[in-house]
C-alpha cells in the first residue's frame, strides 16, 4: 500500500512550545499538588479545588473542571460515598483504591494515576481527580458530562423503509447504536486521539476475522500520522487519510446511519467514528457505493435493481446533459430532427449569448440556489429557492437573456443529482459537469468524449486504501457484481461476503 507524505503543520511546534511543563510525579502533599494543578490550569475559572476528609479521617483533596462533569453522579454515585462517616485508618494506597472501588458507583470508573501530565489530560477530558495525603498515587473518576441530544432521522439519508434515527456528536452513543445491533465479541473498538489542543477521540471500529488486517493497520498508521493542531470534525480525518486528496470522487464514504455503517462491517469495511462528528467514515469504499442506499436492502430486490440503474441513467445525465446540449445546438445540428432543431432555434433567436454562456448562468445560478436553500433557516430556505428559481427563470426567459430550453435542461440536470444518495458523490459529478461544459463547447461530441475517456481513466486509477476504485467492474470480479449492477436475492450475496473475505 503506498505511504503518503504529509506537510508538517507550520503552527505545530510552536503550539507544543506554550504548552505547560506538568509532566512530574504526584507529590504526597496536598499542598504541592494544589500549587501544581492551580499552576496548569491558572486563568480556568471552571476550576475546583476541595479539600475534605473522606471516609471521617483521611485528609484529601479533589480537583476538576466544573463545567465537563455530571453534577447528579458527583453527588449521588461519587461525593455522598465519599462522605460517609464509617472511619477507616492506616491504609495504604492499594487497599485505599480497593475501597473506592468497592463503596464507590461502578459507572464512576476509578483508575490509578501517578503523573501530573496524565491528570491534567483526563481533567480536560470530564474526569475528577482525588489526592490523597502521603500518597504519591491519585485515584481519577468517570464523572462526565452526557451533554447529548435525541436520536433524529438524518435529513440528508432519509428513507421510506428502515430505522429512523441516526449517529449524534456523542462517540460512546454513537459505539453503542452499533453494539446493539453486532452482538458479538467479535467487534472490535479501538480508541486513539488525534489533535495536539483539541484531543478528539477517534475510535476505529472492524469486525475481527472479516475485516482485512492490512487495511486495518493503515488505518491506525494513517491516523496515527496526523499532524495538527485539531480535529474538530471527521472532515478533517477524511482529507487527511484518503489515498487521493486532489479527487473529486469521494473514496471514503461519510453517513449518519448507523444501519449502514453496520452493513459495511459486515461486508468487511472498516468505520472511523470521530467524537464530536454525527458522520461515520467507512473505508475501503468503490465507485458503486456512492449510488447505493441503505434502503435498497431492505425492498424487494427487483425494486431495488431499478432504482440503482434509474440512478445510474440520472448521474450520467447530471453530469453530461448540459455538454450534450451545448454540443449538438453548437457543432451538430444534423443529429436532431429538423423539426426540433427549427423548435430550438426559433427559442434561443432573441437570446444574445451562445449556448455555453447560457448554460453556465443557470448552473451558476442554480448552484447558489441550493446553497443558499441550505444554509437559510429551514422554514424559510425551501421556499426562498423554490420561488427563487421560478422567479428568476421565468423573468430571464421574458428579458431575452436565456432560452426556456435551456432551463428544462438545467432542470433536469439538477433533479438527476438529487437521485444520488451520497451527498460526495453528487457533488463530485456536480464540479465534473464545468469542464465537460468547455470542453463541449470547443470541440463539441468529441470534446465531451475525450472528457469522458479522461474520468473513466481517472476512477480505474483510484485506490480506496489498497482497493481498485472500480472494483468489481475493473478488475472483473463476477462474484462482486451480484451487488453492484445489480441487488441480488439474499440467498446470492451470501457468496459475494464469503468471497469478499478471501
Amino acid at each position: 500500500m503506498k505511504r503518503k507524505q504529509r506537510a508538517a503543520d507550520p503552527f505545530a511546534a510552536q503550539i507544543k512550545a506554550l504548552e505547560p511543563e506538568h509532566d512530574q510525579g504526584v507529590h504526597e502533599q496536598l499542598s504541592d499538588n494544589e500549587a501544581a494543578i492551580t499552576g496548569v490550569f491558572a486563568n480556568c475559572s471552571d476550576l475546583v479545588v476541595r479539600r475534605l476528609l473522606i471516609f471521617g479521617t483521611i485528609p484529601a483533596m479533589i480537583v476538576y473542571l466544573d463545567v465537563l462533569i455530571d453534577k447528579q453522579l458527583w453527588d449521588d454515585g461519587f461525593l455522598e460515598p465519599l462522605m460517609q462517616q464509617e472511619a477507616i485508618k492506616d491504609v495504604s494506597s492499594s487497599e485505599l483504591y480497593e475501597v473506592l472501588q468497592y463503596r464507590l458507583s461502578a459507572i464512576v470508573q476509578p483508575s490509578v494515576v501517578t503523573g501530573m501530565k496524565d491528570i491534567a489530560l483526563r481533567m480536560v477530558s470530564g474526569e475528577s481527580v482525588l489526592f490523597v495525603e502521603s500518597s504519591a498515587r491519585a485515584f481519577t473518576f468517570a464523572v462526565k458530562d452526557k451533554l447529548n441530544r435525541a436520536l433524529e432521522e438524518p435529513s440528508t439519508e432519509a428513507v421510506i423503509r428502515g430505522p429512523r434515527y441516526g449517529f449524534i456528536e456523542k462517540m460512546d452513543i454513537n459505539l453503542a447504536l452499533i453494539r446493539h445491533r453486532l452482538r458479538t465479541p467479535r467487534l472490535k473498538i479501538e480508541k486513539v486521539c488525534a489533535g495536539s489542543l483539541s484531543r478528539t477521540g477517534i475510535a476505529i471500529v472492524y469486525i475481527e476475522g472479516i475485516a482485512e488486517h492490512s487495511v486495518v493497520e493503515e488505518v491506525k498508521r494513517r491516523i496515527a500520522g496526523i499532524d495538527m493542531d485539531s480535529v474538530l470534525e471527521s472532515g478533517y480525518i477524511e482529507e487527511l487519510i484518503c489515498d487521493h486528496p486532489y479527487s473529486p470522487f469521494p473514496v471514503i464514504q461519510a453517513t449518519q446511519r448507523p444501519d449502514m455503517t453496520t452493513g459495511s462491517l459486515i461486508e468487511g469495511k472498516v468505520a472511523v467514528i470521530t467524537d464530536g462528528s454525527p458522520m461515520v467514515l467507512i473505508l475501503p469504499v468503490t465507485f458503486w457505493f456512492g449510488f447505493q442506499s441503505a434502503e435498497d436492502y431492505y425492498m424487494k430486490f427487483m425494486f431495488a435493481t431499478m432504482l440503482r440503474w434509474l440512478r445510474y441513467l440520472f448521474a450520467f445525465f447530471a453530469m453530461a446533459l448540459p455538454s450534450i446540449f451545448i454540443a449538438i445546438t453548437t457543432f451538430h445540428q444534423e443529429m436532431i430532427p429538423t423539426s426540433l432543431t427549427l423548435s430550438l432555434a426559433a427559442a434561443r433567436e432573441v437570446v444574445p449569448f451562445p449556448a455555453i454562456v447560457e448554460a453556465l448562468i443557470m448552473e451558476i445560478t442554480f448552484e447558489a440556489l441550493r446553497e443558499a436553500g441550505i444554509r437559510l433557516p429551514r422554514p424559510v430556505g425551501q421556499t426562498i429557492s423554490i420561488v427563487g428559481a421560478l422567479v428568476i427563470g421565468q423573468a430571464a426567459v421574458q428579458a431575452g437573456i436565456i432560452s426556456a430550453t435551456i432551463i428544462i435542461v438545467v432542470s433536469i440536470t439538477g433533479i438527476s443529482s438529487f437521485l444520488i444518495p451520497n451527498p460526495g458523490m453528487s457533488q463530485a459529478i456536480s464540479i465534473i459537469r464545468f469542464p465537460l461544459m468547455l470542453l463541449a463547447a470547443t470541440f463539441g461530441l468529441y470534446g465531451l468524449g475525450i472528457g469522458l475517456l479522461a474520468i473513466l481513466v481517472h476512477l480505474v486509477n483510484l485506490r480506496s486504501f489498497g482497493v481498485p476504485y472500480m472494483n468489481p467492474v475493473a478488475p472483473v470480479s463476477t462474484s462482486g457484481l451480484a451487488d453492484t449492477l445489480i441487488r441480488a436475492p439474499w440467498q446470492l450475496m451470501r457468496r459475494r461476503h464469503k468471497h469478499s473475505r478471501d
